[in-house]
């Protein structure tokens, strides 16, 4: 029988980092001579082509198979590779804390709670969790897995090497600074953090300066109702909501920023802050989670959220060109060693550690796991959220 290794996800999403290690990891896989496909729940449609509906995974499955389980978020997709016979590595994106979402997006709140509960039964189903960057790896580590390791983001930039869209670079290249950032409207990104240190900056340093917000905010209204009205309560102009873009628009964004600006307070990686790296802007960021060591020594970190301190942390850099070239020059050093990376190199390593271990039992599932799974959750809710109500029902 032909080697197999799949992979299977939620959701592909066109352009994003997940989609992008993806579709990597299966060029890796082939060359190295693996069949290797593609199972999804959901795909962007200029993805579709290229994947396999989640369901034919119970006919494709195999005990001598590999698959390689992304996961970022409970799905059927990822029940049902739960179920199959297959050798499983799990693949960590990590899972925002709850929290973040409870005010702007319920829907995402509970998807986040119960997806963190779920990943737990994956504990003794797995052969290896993997992380997608030490932080992730300790999160897995947390949670009880046995056999945890790095399969670190080597980012692919080549959509960053084509020509910059040029109706975007005729509107911002001009005298005027221009503040960036790139990543999902969402609340974890602390979004509202990065106007007010904008607005500390446009008014106390620079009023010709602009704040460009790069990135998707569909399906979180909500949220962006809130950020403009405290665009509103601040009365700062110069603050743009872009929203998704091409990768000729992306370039150009990257092309007329002076510099990047990031708050978020949760990142298992976050792929833009070496997107701007190799793209030559000088990165300013909050010191959470992943971001420090996704920086890996270059750019400029902060951790006091105070915005006049955060103001005068900008204007220094902005008014300084040789301490730009100098920020460029060692966030240009991370690149390369971020480069040097033999990620197909590790993959197959994982890959073959795995297949050469002793095949361990199946999974032993109930016809009945999942509903009682999912009737746990609901109670758990329930204890955290309605506790008298809780205490009300029967003991059994």
């Amino acid at each position: 029988m032909a080697r197999t290794v799949h992979q299977v996800l939620a959701t592909l999403g066109y352009g994003d980092a997940i989609g992008h290690e993806v579709l990597g990891i299966q060029r890796a896989l082939r060359q190295a001579g693996y069949e290797s496909d593609i199972f999804v729940e959901t795909a962007d449609p200029r993805l579709e082509p290229l994947t396999r509906d989640y369901r034919e995974l119970v006919d494709a499955s195999h005990p001598d198979h590999l698959l390689l389980h992304h996961f970022s978020i409970g799905s059927r997709a990822s029940r049902t590779a739960f179920a199959v016979p297959d050798r499983m590595a799990l693949i960590y994106h990590n899972i925002t804390p709850p929290e973040y979402f409870v005010g702007v997006h319920r829907t995402l709140a509970r998807q986040c709670f119960r997806g963190r509960r779920e990943l737990k039964a994956y504990v003794d189903r797995c052969d290896l969790a993997l992380g997608d960057s030490e932080f992730n790896r300790q999160d897995l580590e947390a949670l009880g897995f046995p056999r945890t390791d790095v399969l670190p983001v080597v980012p692919d930039f080549s959509h960053l090497d084509g020509e910059p869209d040029d109706f975007i670079a005729r509107q911002f290249d001009d005298e005027w600074t221009n503040v960036l950032f790139v990543g999902r409207v969402i609340a974890n990104k602390k979004i509202e953090d990065l106007i007010r240190y904008f607005h500390a900056y446009h008014t106390r340093c620079n009023p010709r300066s602009r704040l460009l917000i790069v990135g998707v905010f569909s399906l979180f209204e909500r949220y962006l109702a809130g950020l403009n009205h405290l665009v509103e309560e601040l009365g700062t102009g110069h603050i743009h909501f872009v929203g998704h873009v091409s990768n000729a628009e992306l370039v150009a964004y990257y092309e007329v920023a002076d510099l990047f600006l990031c708050a978020s307070e949760h990142e298992g990686f976050c792929v833009p802050l070496v997107e701007a790296f190799y793209k030559q802007v000088p990165v300013l960021a909050y010191a959470a989670t992943a971001v420090p060591a996704t920086m890996d020594g270059a750019g400029v970190l902060f951790t006091e959220q105070d915005p006049d301190s955060v103001a005068r942390l900008m204007d220094a850099i902005l008014s300084d060109s040789p301490l730009q070239d100098a920020i460029v020059d060692r966030q240009l050093e991370a690149v390369r060693r971020l480069q040097a990376r033999d990620f197909s190199g590790m993959l197959l390593g994982f890959v073959e550690r795995i297949l050469n271990l002793p095949r361990a039992d199946g999974p032993k599932v109930a016809f009945d796991f999942w509903p009682q799974f999912d009737a746990a959750q609901e109670l758990e809710e329930l204890r955290l959220v309605r506790p008298s109500a809780y205490k009300g029902l029967p003991e059994r």
